[in-house]
């Protein structure tokens, strides 16, 4: 539903373009989107319609149409962990607990709703076919932390998934597992459907909805077995297709759960004190990459371990069994980012 909002300029917008002042307003969100609603018609000054590059006055009567999310979304003031924005694109870090956006049994404390709450619609992507996700272009699981990507306009957010989509972008993960793999790397090449016994989980199928999914992982560090353990491994896992659960049941089809994991156990030890005190699967978006849809430009992240994953792997102190040599260079590298570089 569309309703109109109003802006009296002050001293501080005078001389400033229309779309920069309009840009500026909550309900709108960003400069790019505040051109499109001049560029449509929707924004009046003093009663006339006006150009996106017209120069605002002090006491000059802005009146813009917005539309009201077409969703029961709920806007929810969720703080949210940005690393980088710009007028089209968005790079977050997700703790764990938030859902990416709303479903049945999750309605709130959502993704989609915190950035709703900052950006408003008008300020968002709406590509993903459905009118509760405002924003989103992929997703991580609700236990899984790390970075993310969500987009403010529509162009951006189609580039973005087509992005994901033919492997464009770079994404990887620290996954700490139970066991360790004999091979420094390897590729998981396993088709995913979901699970024929329980609705509620993935497993590798070659059932008529079974989809092909390709996980390579790299070890970096090899822990020693314990009186209640099998030892573990810190593995960096890069994903090429990107499927419900696909790390998480990768791993546990190669016989090496995820630490933690309450859904993915099979071949996981018993004993509780093996998750290291974890109640939500060890997995971390610690790496992003990706060429900037607008400006061309390479944008790297990377990010830290959250608390409660880094106190998992303190306790493992004293157990190294080995760092590998790409262990070596991605310690190096966590917690720092790459400077954006021109292509």
């Amino acid at each position: 539903m569309a309703r109109r909002i109003s802006h009296v300029a002050t001293a501080a917008d005078a001389d400033e373009r229309l779309d920069a002042v309009v840009g500026r307003l909550p309900d709108v969100g960003s400069r790019s989107q505040g051109a499109k609603a001049c560029e449509e018609g929707r924004v009046l000054v003093n009663g006339a319609a006006a150009a996106k590059k017209q120069l605002i006055r002090p006491g000059d009567v802005i009146i813009v149409e917005v539309e009201d999310a077409p969703s029961g979304l709920v806007p929810e003031p969720i703080p949210l962990d940005v690393r980088y924005e710009d007028d089209d694109l968005i790079v977050l870090s997700k703790p764990a607990g938030l859902i990416t956006h709303p479903s049945p049994d999750h309605a709130r404390n959502t993704l989609a709703g915190a950035l709703l709450h900052r950006y408003g619609w008008q300020g968002l992507c709406n590509v993903q076919g459905e009118a509760d996700r405002p924003g989103i272009v992929h997703r991580l699981d609700g236990d899984t932390s790390g970075l993310m990507l969500a987009a403010k306009t529509d162009e951006a957010g189609y580039a973005l998934m087509d992005a994901i989509a033919t492997k464009s972008v770079d994404r990887r993960y620290l996954a700490l597992v139970h066991g360790a793999p004999s091979v420094d790397s390897g590729m998981v090449d396993a088709p995913i459907e979901r699970s024929r016994a329980d609705r509620q989980r993935m497993a590798v199928g070659d059932g008529p909805a079974s989809r092909d999914a390709i996980t390579t992982f790299k070890v970096l560090e090899r822990f020693e077995a314990g009186a209640k353990d099998a030892g573990y491994a810190l593995l960096e896992c890069k994903l090429y297709t990107g499927r419900t659960h696909q790390i998480r049941v990768h791993m546990q089809y190669i016989k090496h759960p995820i630490v933690g994991d309450q859904t993915y156990r099979a071949h996981a030890p018993k004993q509780p004190a093996a998750d290291l005190g974890l109640t939500r699967q060890f997995l971390h978006s610690y790496r992003i990459g990706f060429q900037h849809p607008e400006t061309g430009c390479q944008l790297d992240f990377t990010d830290v371990l959250p608390e409660d994953l880094a106190a998992a792997l303190k306790a493992l102190e004293g157990r190294s069994a080995g760092i590998t040599a790409y262990g070596q260079e991605v310690y190096q590298l966590l917690g720092k980012e790459a400077p954006c570089t021109s292509s």
